[in-house]
């Protein structure tokens, strides 16, 4: 299965809303997820193997970013009838394993995917204080298997700067992964 990778950061583009039902049992909304300086929405799923090689950077990142008053939220939207490790029990668990200090959601309808045009997972947008979109880049360096240990903390240090002065970087390079699986209409 070949790599995909989501389209360059279109500036400006306003987050739109969504209600989903969180690994906590929780019912989770756009208002709800988004910090005082910003909103990091992540769609990841727990088969992909792009996303598992950067878990444990994503959590340590997450919480870093949560530290500077962005706020996070990990959504899957893949049809868990064809991946059933993508399963909301299995959701849970992941969520549990790896400590998420966001929400985890899941997109039942995939609708949300859809509205926010992800491609692929993982697939990361970075918002500034109003909702506006300023980062549509990577993790880091790493792909299938982990970058290297002194990767540059692209998504991280993006979102520092979306937090600091609302403007993310004009240079960004875009993630790649494994595509969302769509359900057969």
């Amino acid at each position: 299965m070949a790599a995909l990778q989501p389209p360059v950061c279109d500036f400006g583009w306003l987050a739109p809303d969504f209600s989903l039902l969180g690994t906590d049992g929780r019912q989770h909304s756009l208002a709800s997820v988004r910090g005082p300086r910003g909103l990091l929405v992540m769609f990841i799923c727990n088969h992909c193997p792009y996303v598992q090689a950067i878990l444990d950077r994503l959590v340590r990142d997450c919480r870093a970013l949560m530290a500077e008053g962005i706020g996070c939220a990990a959504i899957m939207s893949n049809d868990v009838r064809a991946y059933p490790e993508d399963d909301f029990a299995n959701m849970q668990a992941l969520a549990e394993r790896m400590a998420f200090p966001f929400p985890y959601l899941y997109d039942a309808t995939q609708a949300v995917a859809r509205a926010y045009g992800a491609v692929c997972t993982p697939d990361f947008f970075g918002f500034n204080a109003d909702l506006a979109l300023q980062y549509r880049g990577r993790l880091d360096a790493s792909g299938r298997e982990p970058g290297p240990i002194d990767a540059r903390r692209e998504l991280f240090e993006a979102m520092q700067q979306v937090a600091r002065t609302g403007e993310g970087p004009r240079q960004q390079h875009a993630s790649i992964g494994c595509s969302i699986k769509w359900r057969e209409s």
